[in-house]
C-alpha cells in the first residue's frame, strides 16, 4: 500500500520559492525597496481611501446580515453535537488569535502617532489630539478589522462541517461557484499559493515584530545591550514555545495558553489600576470611548478630501491597517472556522465581532491611558521617545514608574509572550492543516508537519532580521490586501450559495 505523503508540495513549494524570490532581492537593497514600495502605498491611499474604508463598513454590514437573517441559524456541524468548546474558550481562543501580540506592541504607544500627526485641523500634542490618539487606537482594533478577519469564515466552516470536503482550503469553498476544473486545476492552485505567500510573510513580519517587545525589555531589566544575539535568543525560546503549543494542538496547547492568558492579563489590568493612576485611566478611558463612539462615522468614512498637503497618520494609516488586516483575513476565517465545529453561524460572526473588539478597547484604555498619563505628568517625554524610533525601548520606562516596576515589566512580558506565542501557534497550525493532505473534516494535521511549518517560519524571519527586509516585507504584506479582499466577497457570496443550494438554513437548524 502506497503511503499518503505528508504535505501537499504543489502549493507549499511553489509558495515558498515566491516568498524567497520576493524578499530577498528587497532585504538586500532594503531602502531602495522600502523608496519604491512607499511610493507604490502612498499612491495607493492617494488614490483609493476611499475604497479601502468602504470595504471595512461593508463587510460590517455583511456579517451583520449574515448573523440576523436564516443565514445565521445554520449550524456548523451536526445540530445536535455540542459546540467544541465553551464560550469563554472559544472567545479566549479567537482575542488571542485577532488581537494577539500586536495590541502588546500598540497598546501602549499607538496615540503617540496619531499625537505627533493629527487630522488636519488638530494641533499636535494639544488635548484634542491626545483625544483622538486613544480613540483612533480603539478604532483600529473596532468592528470594521474583526469583521475583515471572520467573513470568510462561514464558507470555510461549511465545506469543512458541513459537506464534509477533506482539504481546508480557499480553492475548496469555491467550488461551488467555478466547478471542478478550476478548483482542482491552476486557479484553484493559484488561489492557495496566495494564501500561503500572506500568511508565511504575515508570520516571519509577527515574529520579527514581535521580538523587540521582549528583548526591550529584557535590556532595561538586566542592562545588556539589545543585539542580534540576544534577538536570536529570545526568538529561539519563542520558538520552542509555540512550536511545543502548535504540537500539543488545539485542545492541549493554544486552547490552555488562551485561556491562561485572559486570567494573567485581567490580572496587569488590575495591577495597572490599583498600583498606577487608576482614577485617571478611568477618567481617561470614559473620555477615549465618548470621543471614539462620537467620531465613528468619521474615522470609518473620512479621506480628508478637502484639506491640502500630506495624507495624515489616521488617513494613511486606516488603509493600510485594513490593507494588512486583508492579508490576515484568510488565516484568521480558516482558524476560527476550524475551530467553530458545532457552532451557529451568528454566534462565530458575533463572538468575531464583540470579544475582541471588547478586550482591546479594554487594554488599549488601560495601557494606553497609563502612556498618556506619564507624558502629561512630565515623568517622561514619551512622545519624544517615539519620534526618536525608540517606540519598543518606551514601553519599559513607562512600566518602570509603577510602583514594583520590575514586576510589572515581568508581567509585562509573560502576557507579550504568551500572545505571540498564540498568535504564531495558531499560524502554524493553521498553514499546517491547510498544506496537509489528511482529511481536516476528520482529524488533526500531523504534528511533524506543524514543526517544519514552526522551522520554516522561524528561519525565514531570522534571515530577514539577520540582513534587513522586515519592513519592506510589512509593507508587501499590506499591498497583498488587495487581491484577498476579491476572493472574501467571492466566499461571502459562495457561502451563501452553498447555504441555498442545501437548504441549510431549513435542514441544518438546532
Amino acid at each position: 500500500m502506497r503511503k499518503k505523503k505528508l504535505i501537499d508540495y504543489k502549493i507549499f513549494v511553489p509558495s515558498l520559492i515566491i516568498m524567497i524570490g520576493i524578499s530577498i532581492p528587497f532585504a538586500l537593497y532594503e531602502a531602495e525597496s522600502l523608496e519604491l514600495l512607499n511610493a507604490i502605498f502612498d499612491s495607493i491611499v492617494n488614490n483609493f481611501s476611499w475604497g479601502y474604508l468602504w470595504y471595512g463598513v461593508i463587510l460590517v454590514v455583511a456579517g451583520l446580515y449574515l448573523s440576523f437573517s436564516k443565514y445565521g441559524q445554520v449550524v456548523l456541524g451536526d445540530p445536535k453535537e455540542k459546540p467544541r468548546f465553551t464560550l469563554f474558550e472559544y472567545a479566549s481562543i479567537l482575542i488571542a488569535m485577532g488581537v494577539g501580540s500586536t495590541i502588546m506592541r500598540t497598546g501602549m504607544l499607538q496615540w503617540t502617532s496619531v499625537a505627533n500627526d493629527p487630522p488636519a485641523g488638530v494641533e499636535a500634542g494639544s488635548a484634542e489630539a491626545l483625544l483622538w490618539g486613544n480613540a483612533y487606537s480603539m478604532f483600529l482594533w473596532g468592528f470594521q478589522v474583526f469583521a475583515i478577519f471572520v467573513m470568510i469564515a462561514p464558507a470555510m466552516g461549511y465545506i469543512l462541517h458541513v459537506r464534509k470536503r477533506p482539504l481546508m482550503r480557499i480553492s475548496e469553498a469555491c467550488r461551488v461557484l467555478f466547478g471542478d476544473k478550476f478548483t482542482d486545476g491552476l486557479g484553484g492552485r493559484m488561489l492557495d499559493v496566495l494564501f500561503l505567500i500572506s500568511i508565511l510573510g504575515g508570520a516571519s513580519v509577527t515574529l520579527g515584530l514581535g521580538a523587540p517587545i521582549i528583548t526591550q525589555n529584557l535590556s532595561h531589566l538586566f542592562g545588556i545591550e539589545v543585539n542580534f544575539t540576544l534577538t536570536i535568543t529570545v526568538t529561539i525560546i519563542w520558538v520552542l514555545l509555540f512550536s511545543l503549543s502548535a504540537y500539543l494542538g488545539i485542545e492541549r496547547g493554544i486552547k490552555r495558553l488562551s485561556t491562561w492568558n485572559m486570567y494573567i492579563a485581567g490580572f496587569f489590568a488590575v495591577f495597572i489600576l490599583i498600583g498606577g493612576p487608576g482614577v485617571f485611566i478611568l477618567n481617561y478611558f470614559s473620555d477615549s470611548l465618548s470621543f471614539l463612539l462620537s467620531n465613528y462615522l468619521n474615522m470609518s468614512l473620512n479621506t480628508d478630501s478637502v484639506h491640502q498637503g500630506e495624507a495624515s497618520h489616521v488617513q494613511s494609516n486606516t488603509v493600510f491597517w485594513f490593507a494588512y488586516s486583508a492579508t490576515w483575513a484568510m488565516l484568521h476565517s480558516v482558524f476560527a472556522a476550524k475551530i467553530s465545529r458545532g457552532r451557529t453561524i451568528k454566534e462565530m460572526i458575533l463572538t468575531y465581532l464583540l470579544a475582541p473588539t471588547l478586550i482591546s478597547w479594554i487594554a488599549t484604555g488601560v495601557l494606553g491611558g497609563l502612556g498618556v498619563h506619564r507624558y502629561l505628568s512630565g515623568d517622561l517625554s514619551v512622545l519624544n521617545l517615539v519620534k526618536e524610533n525608540e517606540r519598543m525601548a518606551a514601553i519599559p520606562d513607562i512600566l518602570s514608574t509603577l510602583p514594583f516596576g520590575e514586576v510589572a515589566i515581568v508581567i509585562f512580558m509573560v502576557v507579550a509572550l504568551i500572545f505571540l506565542t498564540t498568535t504564531l501557534d495558531s499560524t502554524t497550525y493553521t498553514v499546517a492543516a491547510y498544506t496537509s493532505t489528511r482529511d481536516m473534516s476528520k482529524f488533526e494535521p500531523p504534528k511533524l508537519l506543524r514543526i517544519i511549518i514552526a522551522a520554516i517560519i522561524t528561519g525565514f524571519a531570522l534571515v530577514l532580521m539577520r540582513i534587513g527586509g522586515l519592513a519592506p516585507l510589512e509593507v508587501i504584506s499590506g499591498l497583498m490586501g488587495l487581491p484577498v479582499i476579491i476572493i472574501q466577497f467571492i466566499l461571502i457570496y459562495a457561502a451563501k450559495r452553498m447555504i441555498d443550494e442545501d437548504r441549510a438554513w431549513s435542514n441544518n437548524i438546532r
